[in-house]
C-alpha cells in the first residue's frame, strides 16, 4: 500500500511553499505582496495540517498492518491522487465559505 505517498508529497510541497511566502512577507513587508498571497499563506496552514495528519495516519496504519509497499504505482494513482484531490477540494470549499462569511460580516458592519 502506497496511497499515502501523494498526500505526503503534497504536504511537503505545501509546507515549503507556505514557509517561502511567510519568509517573503517578513523580508519585503506585506505591502509588496498581494493580499491574496498573504491570505493564502495563512489558510495554507490548515491544508498543510490536513495533509500531514492524513498522511501520517495512513503511514502508521500501513506499518501496523504490514502493508507498506512504496512501489505500488497503481495504488498511488488510483487512491493517492483522488484522496489528495478530495482533501484539497474540501479545503478550497472551506476557504471559499470562510471568505464569503467574512464579506457578509464586512457588509453588515
Amino acid at each position: 500500500m502506497a496511497c499515502f505517498i501523494v498526500p505526503l508529497t503534497q504536504a511537503i510541497a505545501t509546507t515549503v511553499y507556505r514557509k517561502h511566502v511567510e519568509k517573503k512577507v517578513q523580508h519585503e513587508g506585506e505591502k509588496s505582496l498581494s493580499t491574496f498571497n498573504s491570505q493564502l499563506s495563512t489558510r495554507l496552514k490548515s491544508l498543510e495540517l490536513m495533509l500531514w495528519g492524513g498522511s501520517m495516519m495512513l503511514l502508521v496504519d500501513h506499518l501496523v498492518n504490514g502493508e507498506l509497499f512504496a512501489w505500488n504505482l497503481r495504488e498511488v494513482l488510483t487512491i493517492g491522487v483522488p484522496m489528495s484531490v478530495v482533501v484539497t477540494a474540501v479545503w478550497a470549499i472551506w476557504c471559499y465559505a470562510k471568505e464569503r462569511k467574512a464579506v457578509k460580516k464586512e457588509k453588515a458592519a
